[in-house]
């Protein structure tokens, strides 16, 4: 079978296509395997070998050699495998060269489908590796076109899609446009493979910054994370390793020259720049800038800051439609409530009004028992006396008689048991959608962690012991 033709469709299709010259002899050779199938009996055993040097495809069929055949697609007999092979014995398995296969139009049709199919999945392949190995990436294209509401970017080689939802709010690309995105993830389908786009994406925010700022590039400087509500306002965290280099005037760059080619690829999104510190209140109160903070109190085992604020910074704090508290609690991955100092020495100042009503608690004893968690008559008759001695640093006595007046006055129905509930303490409360975006370094002990919490638990209950109950 004399292909003429074929060893130039081999060249020409790996040139054009990048597809390896083995790849395509290979659909060849399965192509002309299945039509053989077809056209001979499926039962048969055949193989299909491209000859290079004279451009044929070769079709051997295989038979069992048999005395008596019974089935002549699968058997021959000895006499006439003797005439193909002097050696060839009974039981041998003997390949037929079949000289002249009289392919039809159909049969040709049907290979040359193959052939473009395996050629189709080896390009698709081929795509996919490229690409896959480019995720995580900054990726520039031309807008093409639109297909229900995504754009479809061509990439050269390749065509990606840019979903609207990953589209900054405002932006109108039209065919034609220069687009730069995050390539998010790269996924086989039915079609081939599929290139997913992002503008929205904190990590292209975070690369947008690796390519303006070289000291992230060499490593000097590092992004620890990021937060992003697109087109509005994002903050980054960052940290040098170079004590010597200001990692957020590095990322500022010279007259704002660094930060501002970012802000301009965002579409005039305002960025805030933030001091990465392993202490996580000082973290904190960088990420809630410009917001003053008056304290903060970290609940490690929930993952939530408590952070109080006076009257006047409550709007800097919880930022224009919780816009501020909302990124600060990305940026830090912890769920951020933001109280008032005033609502807060209200709520103290009530609890131990409740408490006074018992006879044998000053005002001294009320603002220690508030300062360790005791809100009212209620928890105060639930302690034991041990605990009452530790809290107070009384003798186990003195503690006994007032849980004796608390107990009296409970049965008597003399006191209020409860703090009336009045407003909501916290003025605003953000939980975080992701742990940041960028989340390296070493992680601190759960040792150092309980420490950090119960250091900044103290701070916080010296704070509230100076508040002044009138």
């Amino acid at each position: 079978m004399n292909f003429s033709e074929l060893a130039k469709v081999i060249e020409v299709v790996g040139k054009d296509r990048g597809i390896s010259k083995e790849i395509v002899v290979d659909a060849i050779e399965q192509a002309f395997l299945v039509t053989a199938r077809k056209k001979f009996g499926i039962q048969g055993e055949y193989e299909a070998r491209y000859n290079e040097e004279d451009g044929d495809v070769e079709i051997y069929q295989y038979k069992n050699v048999v005395e008596v055949v019974g089935d002549p697609i699968i058997e021959i007999d000895l006499e006439n495998a003797k005439k193909l092979d002097a050696d060839v014995e009974i039981g041998d398995q003997l390949g037929i060269r079949i000289e002249n296969p009289n392919f039809t139009r159909v049969d040709v049709q049907t290979a040359r489908q193959i052939i473009f199919q395996k050629v189709r999945d080896a390009e698709r392949e081929i795509l996919f590796a490229e690409f896959k190995h480019r995720e995580k990436q900054l990726i520039t294209g031309i807008a093409r076109r639109y297909e229900r509401g995504r754009i479809m970017v061509d990439l050269g080689k390749a065509e990606a899609v840019l979903p609207q939802r990953e589209v900054i709010p405002g932006e109108n690309f039209k065919p034609g446009d220069r687009i730069q995105a995050y390539l998010t993830e790269v996924v086989m389908t039915n079609r081939g493979p599929e290139i997913l786009l992002s503008r929205t994406s904190p990590m292209f925010l975070v690369k947008l910054f690796e390519i303006e700022v070289p000291e992230i590039q060499d490593g000097t400087i590092e992004i620890k994370s990021a937060a992003r509500e697109p087109g509005q306002r994002a903050k980054i965290a960052v940290i040098s390793v170079d004590k010597d280099i200001d990692p957020v005037g590095a990322c500022v760059g010279m007259k704002g020259s660094r930060v501002q080619n970012v802000v301009n690829e965002l579409q005039g999104e305002k960025i805030d720049i933030v001091r990465y510190s392993d202490d996580l209140e000082t973290f904190a109160r960088a990420a809630l800038a410009p917001a003053e903070i008056e304290n903060i109190m970290i609940e490690g085992e929930d993952k939530t800051l408590d952070v109080i604020v006076e009257e006047d910074q409550l709007a800097l704090a919880i930022g224009r439609r919780g816009q501020n508290v909302r990124l600060a609690a990305m940026l830090t991955g912890f769920k951020i409530n933001i109280l008032s100092k005033t609502k807060l020495q209200e709520k103290f100042k009530k609890a131990a009004e409740n408490l006074l009503q018992i006879v044998s608690v000053t005002d001294t004893k009320a603002q220690m028992l508030v300062q360790s968690g005791v809100q009212s008559i209620g928890d105060l008759s639930a302690l034991e006396a041990e605990t009452l001695v530790d809290i107070l640093e009384i003798t186990e006595e003195d503690a006994k008689k007032i849980l004796q007046d608390t107990l009296d006055a409970i049965e008597k129905g003399e006191v209020q048991l409860d703090v009336a509930e009045e407003e909501e303490l916290i003025s605003a409360s953000a939980v975080p959608a992701y742990q940041g975006a960028i989340k390296k370094g070493n992680e601190d002990s759960e040792d150092d962690e309980k420490g950090k919490f119960s250091e900044a638990e103290r701070r916080l209950r010296e704070e509230l012991a100076a508040f002044k109950l009138k």
